[in-house]
């Protein structure tokens, strides 16, 4: 068995905000924008669990420039899809049935006052994985017509030769409250660096050293911690 974590999810980079933690362990997973411009979804017309639209998390100033930003809806939580064809992504091509992927993403509180950290929001349980020129196109469609990159043709066919598709079974979930996984550190210059906490260091391991968990390539969980990461992912 192999798990791999990966980081998804609107951040300071990518959209300009962390996505909204609330006292009660709940959260929004708000996605990152949408490059092509293609999705019907924009954060002016999509609303989130909590009844809010996506937009209404974005400050003030920054809502009419957002408003109709098509939104990069990946991974999604309905049918349990990701796709990516960037090279820092291609070894999840690997992912086997059983396998786990797991997300997470940074989040900041926002009825209440907490720091920016990373957080747990869900998994898939691997049903299949490979490149998306590997699946024939009623497979293509009978599995991943609800990602991204499927759904739009023409990204599709321009992606087509390197995205990698991931579909997660039944048993996949998306977490009803957020767990955070990181503590803050420092880099050499004194900056502030979100870092693998030592709690999720004893579940996950210690990648090696390189615990710096903003953002960054896919992760995978050492063999030896594996069935214990496992255990506590299911548990969630």
């Amino acid at each position: 068995m192999k798990i791999a974590m990966l980081r998804v999810g609107i951040d300071m980079g990518a959209g300009g905000i962390l996505g909204p933690l609330f006292k009660d362990g709940t959260f929004e997973y708000i996605p990152i924008p949408d490059g092509f411009g293609r999705d019907e979804r924009t954060y002016g017309n999509t609303t989130g669990s909590h009844g809010l639209k996506l937009l209404d998390f974005f400050p003030v100033a920054q809502r009419a420039r957002v408003s109709n930003q098509s939104i990069h809806f990946d991974p999604e939580f309905a049918t349990f899809t990701y796709g990516d064809p960037t090279s820092p992504k291609a070894g999840l091509r690997h992912l086997q049935e059983g396998d786990m992927l797991v997300f997470y993403c940074g989040m900041e509180g926002w009825d209440f006052k907490s720091p920016p950290s990373l957080y747990l929001i869900g998994y898939f349980e691997v049903l299949v994985a490979g490149k998306a020129t590997a699946f024939s196109s009623t497979n293509l469609q009978r599995m991943f017509s609800e990602n991204y990159h499927v759904r739009h043709r023409d990204v599709y066919e321009r992606q087509k030769e390197d995205l990698v598709l991931v579909k997660g079974s039944s048993k996949s979930r998306f977490l009803n409250k957020a767990i955070c996984i990181s503590s803050t550190s420092r880099d050499r210059s004194g900056r502030p660096l979100k870092v693998l906490s030592t709690e999720m260091q004893s579940i996950f391991g210690n990648f090696n050293g390189k615990i710096s968990f903003q953002r960054s390539p896919t992760r995978w969980v050492d063999p030896a911690y594996v069935a214990r990461a496992a255990e506590f992912v299911w548990s969630l």
